[in-house]
């Protein structure tokens, strides 16, 4: 399936040479650009920011925002931040720099405008220890420190579903050009996929006149369930794409009448949708891959001592790959995802993958995160994790080659309890810094009291006339 559009690689190309304040006008002109949307990306993984006329944009350079926006809640609301920042500083503006390298159009915009991701600073110079990208590049400078470069891909599923606009009422698959849903799972269809051909032309146009770089596109297990692998890179640039690709499937789909959803389990009967993570190292310098010995091909101690890391923490960063109590319904052994924290050669049952490769290719798969975590802290996450098992030189366990949920569910089973893991692991909190940790400890428990506010269907249905 390919793109529309004939004249979109030029759009990038120049994107991609944008560096400066002063590039960026001449980009602004060339693709007659007056209106940009400026915005960073908060703990949900939201776009806050403004939208400004480009000649504003250029006179400013930077914009301003509160630094609240970093405290705010899925809902909109704000946690009680007594003893953790107070209402002063909780209003004191934030300075928002401009990401060139992340210029693009806006492809499905009505009238020409662009759009660019910011990174968030205090007025004094000081990264805001809150901003997720921050909490990202935080974990990349480690590496770097050690002579150490990431490389990841992510793997994102996602739902196509018929419009909804009664929260009451369940998701329900929807119609695609044959006129009909899917009733039956159809996992790698290629006619399945083909029933929303024009909406995957319309995603593809849009991500490329983005540089969003999509390998491949499958349809999952799932009724509607789609899959969007994305090319192996940098960790930033990478969750930068992800981050982008959500609002650009998003706004595809509302294009067809249909909502694309990146909800952990939207419908009860279905599977699950996650967010696979793929992770190699390479030295800085060779770009070699210290995965495996240079020599004989095979694995490295950094390789299982990464996975041993991810293997020790993932109860800890549990509350960043599963962020809403959503996320939990698909951590279950009936589920299909990983409810484990073992590892094992090609094998999808555990919590840890390694996929068959050559040595210069070896490389590790995180298959608990969900599709509704942030991109930023997801990322940042299971690095740290390996991060943490590498310097510490930590040893794994046997790998499984059995199903590993078997053994039981070895995850945090609650947001509650997950945010309790993470607030505990002083590790990470050097690691993702300590602000970071208190900001979204505190969000997530609003969160989780905002929804013991809601009593469920399951609970009028089996306790009304029962207890």
């Amino acid at each position: 399936m390919k793109p529309k559009s004939k004249n979109r690689k030029s759009a990038v190309a120049a994107k991609r040479g944008v560096a400066t304040i002063e590039e960026a006008a001449q980009w602004f002109a060339k693709q007659n650009i007056e209106e940009i949307e400026c915005f960073v990306p908060d703990l949900a993984g939201v776009a806050r920011g403004k939208i400004m006329p480009v000649r504003k944009f250029l006179k400013a350079g930077n914009m301003n925002l509160p630094l609240s926006v970093f405290y705010q809640t899925i809902t909109g609301d704000f946690p009680d931040l007594e003893g953790l920042i107070d209402t002063v500083q909780s209003d004191t503006d934030i300075v928002l720099v401009p990401d060139f390298a992340t210029l693009a159009s806006v492809p499905w915009a009505q009238d020409p405008t662009g759009q660019v991701i910011h990174d968030a600073y205090h007025p004094d110079g000081r990264p805001v220890e809150e901003s997720p990208r921050q909490v990202l590049r935080r974990v990349l400078s480690l590496y770097h420190a050690k002579g150490w470069d990431p490389v990841v891909a992510p793997e994102l599923e996602f739902y196509l579903v018929e419009k909804n606009v009664d929260p009451d009422y369940p998701l329900k698959p929807p119609i695609g050009r044959s006129g009909r849903p899917e009733t039956g799972r159809q996992g790698y269809s290629i006619s399945a996929v083909n029933e929303f051909d024009a909406l995957f032309e319309d995603m593809y146009e849009y991500s490329e006149h983005q540089g969003l770089e999509i390998d491949t596109l499958i349809h999952e297990s799932g009724v509607a369930q789609m899959e969007i692998n994305l090319r192996h890179g940098n960790a930033l640039e990478l969750a930068d794409q992800v981050f982008m690709f959500k609002r650009t499937i998003r706004e595809a789909a509302m294009e067809h009448e249909i909502y694309a959803t990146f909800m952990a389990k939207p419908m009860a009967a279905e599977p699950g949708s996650a967010m696979h993570i793929h992770q190699s190292i390479v030295d800085l310098e060779g770009r070699h891959n210290l995965f495996s010995d240079s020599e004989t091909g095979g694995p490295t101690e950094l390789f299982y001592s990464f996975i041993a890391g991810q293997q020790r923490y993932m109860p800890a960063i549990m509350g960043i790959l599963a962020p809403y109590v959503n996320s939990y319904r698909r951590i279950s052994k009936e589920s299909g995802a990983p409810v484990n924290t073992q590892w094992g050669y090609d094998n999808r049952t555990a919590g840890i993958r390694v996929p068959p490769s050559d040595a210069a290719n070896r490389r590790v798969e995180n298959r608990v995160p969900s599709s509704d975590a942030n991109p930023y802290l997801a990322i940042a996450a299971v690095l740290a994790t390996g991060y943490l098992g590498m310097v510490e030189g930590l040893k794994p366990t046997a790998p499984v080659d059995t199903d590993a949920n078997l053994r039981g569910v070895e995850l945090p089973r609650s947001l509650i309890e997950s945010v309790t893991h993470l607030q505990a692991c002083a590790p990470l909190a050097d690691i993702l810094g300590a602000s970071f940790i208190s900001a979204y400890s505190r969000v997530k428990m609003a969160e989780y009291e905002a929804f013991m506010r809601t009593i469920s269907p399951w609970e009028r249905e089996f306790l009304l006339l029962n207890v």
